[in-house]
């Protein structure tokens, strides 16, 4: 896809972070815009701001992991602008930057809620929007987000790394069943490293039904050192307008894998090695 004038764009996670810069690099390639978010007053913000540059806007509160508020999202998008060509399935949560936990001291609702986003997340997207986009029988391009955390051995963010592995697996078989068929739809995966976003504070859209009783023991020093690791990271990392130049890039490549830091790519290279070589994962540390 290479012509972006005039076309729409559907961004889940829209009102901050990697998903209001990838807002921002549409509305300056000329695209309609339907900002989905499940924060109503970073959405309405972030409507306002694009509003003001003189974009065309639809925002709509919507939580990802619920198929029906998607559908809700998916038809307010047709009755506005008529069509869907970008798709991001940007949406995404994380637990344990906070409080690290152990795959099996994460809680059931802490599963609930990141596979929920994470992966649900994706998948409604997919299922909703990918036949409206064929039905159209014109060139469009879908867009996950994932992580270099999906592609690397650790043992930091165990139910984040996961569901972002899963969305590669899937952003691959998408893209090749969609060019066995013959189809105008590119599929990227971006993996994005260190993007300047608030998922170390992702807790403050945690919905009420997926949420754990107060915790009252202290962060471990591990804890709390991860926590200012990732704290720190977020305020030096990539600019979200940057990534979206090169998420960008990809689609009009029709580029599938989206790697956004290179000095990532050793421990990248040294898990496809591990599993080569039938070793045990090599775990780095987060230093």
């Amino acid at each position: 896809m290479k012509d972006f004038k005039g076309k729409v764009a559907i961004i889940t996670g829209g009102a901050g972070g990697i998903g209001f810069g990838l807002a921002q690099k549409c509305v300056k390639e000329g695209m309609r815009v339907v900002l989905a978010d499940i924060e109503a007053p970073a959405l309405k913000d972030a409507e306002l701001k694009l509003k003001s540059a003189g974009a065309d806007v639809l925002a709509v509160r919507t939580d990802v992991s619920i198929l029906e508020e998607v559908e809700t999202l998916a038809r307010k998008t047709l009755d506005a602008f008529g069509g869907v060509h970008l798709l991001f399935n940007n949406a995404g949560v994380a637990v344990g930057v906070q409080r690290a936990k152990t795959l099996w001291e994460e809680t059931f609702n802490d599963w609930q809620w990141v596979v929920g986003v994470n992966i649900w997340g994706v998948v409604h997207g997919v299922k909703v929007f990918l036949p409206i986009m064929l039905r159209q029988k014109a060139p469009g391009h879908v867009v996950n987000t994932s992580s270099v955390g999906g592609l690397m051995s650790g043992t930091e963010l165990g139910t984040y790394k996961l569901t972002k592995a899963a969305v590669v697996m899937l952003s691959e078989t998408l893209y090749l069943q969609l060019k066995e068929r013959g189809e105008p739809i590119g599929v990227t995966v971006a993996c994005p490293a260190g993007v300047r976003s608030r998922l170390n504070d992702a807790e403050r859209n945690r919905p009420i039904r997926w949420k754990n009783p107060p915790e009252k023991r202290p962060l471990t020093a591990k804890q709390a050192a991860l926590y200012k690791f990732f704290s720190e990271m977020n305020e030096t990392a990539m600019p979200p307008a940057q990534f979206a130049d090169r998420v960008f890039q990809a689609i009009e490549k029709d580029q599938l894998f989206l790697l956004s830091h290179p000095e990532m790519n050793p421990r990248v290279r040294q898990r496809c090695q591990d599993i080569l070589h039938q070793r045990n994962p090599t775990a780095p540390g987060f230093e």
